[in-house]
């Protein structure tokens, strides 16, 4: 009996050993050089100038980084837009030698790709959607062995940007994308063609980088039904991707209930695919966006989570332990945490950054992020003997229960299966 007691737990621990390192947290760091070429100083916690942001990172338990890349930047006069290939190789390069996975964020567009913008990039904007399709995947292949040769090889690749309502719409001026958006009274035509889109960049993705997964981007969370609508659509088309990518940001798409009924939406379809948050911030010290030039007013959460560098943390810490209530929930990346209040670099309008701007230290947020991955819902405490120290209750995955399940199953308690019948 107590060998089998310990094969076991010995059985536990490896799976649990790869549970954890299924899992990815780390934020998207695209304008990183730019502070640094603009003598911005990053400090610890203790005051110590940083000298390797990424390597600091790594050492404060990150894993992984996403960076942008827009295919002609300099037709954006956006200083945030200026993430080219030859940018992105070198911050890649910096990412993979680092030892941290990448995520690579491609935007189809020369600027911002979101819900509301999806513009075709001015080169490819004569295009006819058949040689739009042939564009995207021999773009996608050749910016990726470009990648590869300049040793920034992606693990994981989002083919688009929060592409909720379609991709590569048209152009800007004439708003002539109208007819090529998808929403899900458009017609099937608008869904056929952006689906072929996304088939033709994945594959793409797994002639250059097979052992990469691809990432599908929505930033839904809010509308569950029009979430689940849309990868009800990708279910269909047999589309070939790996994990569900989200944006969840409170100041746009409301408290974390809001998120938790969208993460189940997504787990009762049984898609079978991860889900990440690929995106997430809360603000520090004011609204995210000002008063966003009285376009839209941020959902007001800070009677939960005030603007305080106590509220940023206490969102981060609860945000990740309701993330790893979920199994399915294998990323985590926080969106600009590199923002260190240079106005030489970009206008100050996103106040959820990850560093204070006046001394250059990590805010308390920062160092809540590693708990996502360091086996805070994992069956911990398991001695020598193979007991654990405490009478917690875990599912077979590891996830950590509130106390002695009621439903009937297995489980593991005290490093041990136990089955509540």
């Amino acid at each position: 009996m107590r060998k089998i007691s310990i094969l076991l737990t010995t059985l536990l621990l490896t799976s649990l050993s790869t549970l954890h390192a299924q899992k990815y947290v780390g934020g998207d760091i695209s304008l990183l050089p730019k502070y640094e070429e603009a003598g911005v100083t990053y400090k610890d916690k203790d005051g110590n100038t940083v000298t390797d942001v990424i390597a600091f990172c790594k050492q404060e338990g990150q894993n992984a980084m996403r960076v942008r890349l827009f295919v002609d930047p300099s037709r954006d006069n956006d200083k945030a837009v200026c993430q080219d290939l030859d940018f992105v190789k070198a911050l890649g390069k910096r990412i993979k030698d680092a030892g941290l996975k990448l995520l690579l964020d491609f935007h189809y567009s020369d600027t911002w790709a979101d819900p509301a913008k999806q513009w075709t990039p001015d080169s490819w904007k004569s295009l006819s959607d058949a040689d739009l399709a042939t564009k995207i995947r021999e773009y996608t292949k050749d910016c990726l062995l470009q990648l590869k040769d300049a040793g920034a090889e992606p693990d994981f690749i989002q083919t688009g940007n929060e592409v909720s309502y379609g991709m590569l719409w048209g152009t800007a001026a004439a708003d002539d994308g109208k007819a090529n958006r998808c929403f899900t009274s458009s017609p099937e035509a608008n869904w056929t063609r952006f689906i072929n889109l996304l088939t033709e960049a994945g594959k793409a993705c797994r002639e250059a980088c097979p052992d990469a997964k691809i990432v599908i981007h929505s930033e839904r969370t809010p509308k569950p039904e029009v979430l689940t609508d849309f990868f009800d659509r990708m279910k269909r088309a047999s589309l070939d991707f790996d994990i569900i990518g989200l944006s969840y940001y409170p100041a746009f798409h409301g408290d974390l209930a809001t998120l938790e009924t969208a993460i189940k939406a997504i787990e009762d379809k049984g898609y079978d695919k991860d889900i990440w948050i690929v995106e997430t911030g809360y603000s520090y010290a004011w609204p995210i966006n000002g008063d966003n030039n009285g376009k839209e007013k941020d959902y007001d959460y800070t009677g939960t989570y005030p603007y305080t560098e106590e509220g940023q943390r206490q969102f981060t810490a609860d945000l990740v332990a309701r993330l790893n209530a979920h199994s399915s929930v294998k990323g985590l990346f926080w969106w600009w945490p590199e923002d260190n209040g240079n106005k030489n670099v970009t206008a100050n309008w996103w106040n959820a950054a990850l560093y204070n701007h006046d001394t250059g230290k990590p805010y308390a947020a920062f160092y809540e992020l590693k708990n996502f991955t360091d086996g805070s819902t994992g069956i911990g405490n398991i001695s020598a003997n193979g007991k654990q120290a405490s009478d917690d209750w875990y599912s077979l995955s590891g996830r950590k229960l509130s106390g002695k399940p009621r439903q009937k199953g297995i489980y593991v308690n005290k490093g041990e299966k136990q089955i509540v019948r």
